[in-house]
């Protein structure tokens, strides 16, 4: 008959138990990764996108071109498909806005659709 103190097997689930937690835990800061990395580069591609749009031999909706190209070859088609630009005034100075509303990668890639809301700003350049 097993006695009530032994402590036999405790190891294996021991183990179990802290490995189980360990690789939730890397599992959860690498998706925090990759989130911050979707955001930084929707966010790099919508300041690139103002600043291409506001060129004096360019209409602001060439930014949207150009922010859709970058977004579409560094991530994906899917995370590159609302994408607004505006005039208007930033800091007292007539500029570009540039703004993505896209996925937030939640599980991986998938994630809440427009959950992650971006604006890039470019003073629009004038040859006076």
């Amino acid at each position: 008959m097993p006695r009530l103190r032994d402590e036999s097997g405790s190891a294996v689930v021991e183990f179990t138990l802290v490995g189980v937690l360990l690789t939730i835990l890397t599992l959860a800061v690498i998706q925090l990764g990759l989130a911050l990395h979707v955001r930084n580069t929707v966010l790099d591609a919508a300041a690139e996108g103002a600043r291409f749009g506001a060129l004096a031999d360019n209409a602001p909706a060439d930014g949207v071109a150009r922010t859709r190209t970058l977004i579409t070859e560094a991530i994906g088609a899917e995370y590159a498909t609302d994408i607004t630009v505006g005039t208007g005034d930033w800091m007292g100075h007539p500029a570009v806005t540039v703004t993505v509303r896209t996925t937030l990668p939640v599980v991986g890639l998938l994630g809440v659709g427009g959950a992650l809301e971006v604006s890039g700003h470019a003073a629009i350049e004038t040859l006076d």
